[in-house]
């Protein structure tokens, strides 16, 4: 299975790209991360509902076709890192691609959050979104070491 955290933001910090590239390559086998980077939208004046409808509508066009989408949103479901391994395991027996979709620093498209067929909240917390990209990857990486009962996640 493909995770494809597709995601508004480039020209990342290099502690951030090299955090996610960390925890993207420990998932391995059938369980593997990739990013998708979507630019983001100038918002130096004009209307900020429409820049964010147009990276939603980019970070839609993105998702594999017949993918499972998840929004990460604020107001999404609350999953423990246990809960977050059941999901895990039952994304990864659907036999579909998954598509992660994190918006950027004014929030996540509406279009994006009515597609998605799940919706996952890191926190009550509010996250850097490029943060987020290192939070999510470990988060997958932990919660597939459960799974194969790894040493990596202990209680």
């Amino acid at each position: 299975m493909n995770i494809h955290l597709i995601a508004v933001g480039q020209r990342t910090p290099l502690w951030i790209r090299e955090g996610f590239a960390e925890y993207a390559k420990r998932l391995t086998g059938e369980c593997r991360l990739r990013l998708v980077e979507i630019p983001a939208g100038k918002r130096i004046s004009g209307d900020l509902r429409k820049v964010i409808r147009t990276e939603g509508g980019k970070m839609l066009k993105a998702v594999p076709t017949g993918a499972h989408v998840v929004a990460l949103d604020v107001n999404g479901s609350h999953w423990s890192t246990e809960s977050l391994a059941g999901t895990l395991s039952k994304w990864m027996s659907m036999g579909k691609d998954i598509a992660l979709l994190v918006g950027g620093p004014d929030g996540l498209a509406p279009d994006c959050a009515k597609a998605a067929h799940q919706s996952w909240s890191l926190s009550s917390l509010t996250f850097p979104h490029l943060l987020v990209r290192v939070i999510v990857a470990e988060q997958l990486y932990r919660a597939l070491s459960l799974l194969r009962n790894h040493p990596y996640h202990r209680e």
